[in-house]
């Protein structure tokens, strides 16, 4: 049986745990000790990643990370809980990191601390907040953080092919992070394009389908489809069931679909879906697919 990828945050932070550490406190004097289990009882998610570090200034202590592909309005609880059950478990003090890789709604503020005042009883933590859109991709480079590598078209000036080839060149040169090149490859299909990205680099979906951020894409698509469109009822009923007709229709004459794809198709209403079954059978390549959706969306 073929081992299970793994491209989820503990691997991606474990790649390098020191240079991260150092990276997101600020502290070039800090030095990863251990890579901790987070799992509290009922809370366990694959991209908490809790690491155990020492400084000669402030000791042991902990850095707890949280890769959130999008921030919502549940973060500052989720940060605020966090924090405190690792501080219990551990009786250390932690230091809270909230990583986000895509950015919100224009609409939506990102906060960097949770608080709460009941009955005069007043809660606060704060949290480092980080961006990955804001983060210049030359820090990536210059400082050999091997867990944002996959992430580069994400980056502030990474949207650019000489970038995602320098950080393709880099996961390749390396076999513990050459299945990373399928997480690359999907973040940048956001924005080179699917026919760009399967030039220069190679899809394995198996792969890529282990990643927990590609699970929140689908789930991302699935709910812009319940909200373009769908009814409730029957009509949901068929619209699944088309949905699902046609992405096996579309697999089979042009290929494997990018996520980017998928996601599109997803947010079909019930009366597109129709309208692209129809004009699929003319379909002979990806790019057929990508201009129909393109004057359809």
């Amino acid at each position: 049986m073929a081992k299970k990828a793994d491209i989820g945050g503990k691997r991606l932070i474990g790649l390098a745990p020191t240079a991260w550490v150092q990276w997101v406190t600020q502290q070039p004097d800090v030095v990863a000790e251990e890579i901790l289990g987070s799992e509290f009882q009922w809370i366990s998610r694959e991209n908490d990643v809790l690491v155990k570090v020492s400084s000669p200034i402030h000791g042991q202590f902990l850095v707890l990370n949280e890769l959130q592909l999008r921030y919502t309005s549940k973060l500052p609880l989720r940060m605020r809980t966090y924090a405190a059950l690792a501080e219990e478990k551990y009786a250390l003090p932690v230091y809270p990191v909230l990583v986000n890789i895509l950015p919100p709604p224009a609409t939506v503020t990102i906060a960097n601390h949770f608080e709460s005042n009941f009955l005069g009883i007043h809660a606060y933590q704060d949290y480092r907040v980080i961006n990955l859109w804001e983060v210049e991709v030359a820090i990536v480079f210059e400082q050999s953080l091997s867990a944002l590598l996959p992430f580069v078209p994400v980056l502030k000036q990474g949207a650019e092919v000489s970038a995602v080839q320098q950080a393709l060149t880099l996961l390749r040169q390396d076999e513990q992070l050459i299945e990373l090149e399928s997480l690359l490859a999907f973040f940048a299909s956001f924005v080179l394009g699917s026919e760009v990205v399967r030039q220069i680099m190679r899809w394995d979906m198996a792969v890529l389908q282990e990643s927990p951020w590609y699970q929140e894409i689908l789930k991302e698509g699935e709910r812009i489809g319940r909200q373009e469109g769908r009814q409730e009822g029957r009509q949901e009923g068929r619209q699944e069931e088309g949905r699902s007709l046609i992405l096996k229709q579309l697999t089979r004459r042009t290929g494997t679909l990018p996520p980017t794809v998928v996601t599109q198709i997803q947010s079909l209403t019930l009366e597109q879906l129709e309208t692209l079954g129809e004009a699929l059978l003319d379909f002979s390549t990806l790019a057929d697919l990508e201009a129909w959706l393109a004057g359809h969306l």
